[in-house]
C-alpha cells in the first residue's frame, strides 16, 4: 500500500496561539500514524507562491491520511488554528 502525505503551506499570524493548535493536533496525528517529515524551518520558494511555513506529514496509507483529516480530534485542532493562521493543504499519494 503506498504512503500518503499532507503537504501544507501556512501563514501564521499569532505564533503563541498557533502553539496551542500544534499541541492539539498531536493526538490525532499519532492516532493515525502521522509523522512529520518537514516542520517549518528555512525554505526557498523557487517557483510560484507559498506561505512562509511548510509542513509535510507522512502517513502509512491514503486511508490513514484521509481519516486523520476528517477526524473529530483534528477538527478540534483546526478550530484553534483557523483564527490565527491560514493554510493551503493537499493530500498526495
Amino acid at each position: 500500500m503506498p504512503k500518503a502525505c499532507w503537504i501544507a503551506h501556512l501563514t501564521v499570524d499569532d505564533p503563541d496561539a498557533s502553539e496551542a493548535c500544534r499541541q492539539a493536533n498531536g493526538p490525532a496525528l499519532a492516532r493515525y500514524g502521522g509523522r512529520f517529515i518537514v516542520r517549518g524551518g528555512p525554505q526557498e520558494v523557487v517557483e510560484g507562491r507559498m506561505g512562509p511555513r511548510s509542513v509535510v506529514i507522512e502517513f502509512a496509507s491514503r486511508a490513514d491520511a484521509d481519516a486523520c483529516y476528517r477526524s473529530p480530534g483534528y477538527h478540534a485542532a483546526l478550530a484553534l488554528r483557523r483564527p490565527v493562521s491560514s493554510a493551503d493543504l493537499v493530500i498526495v499519494d
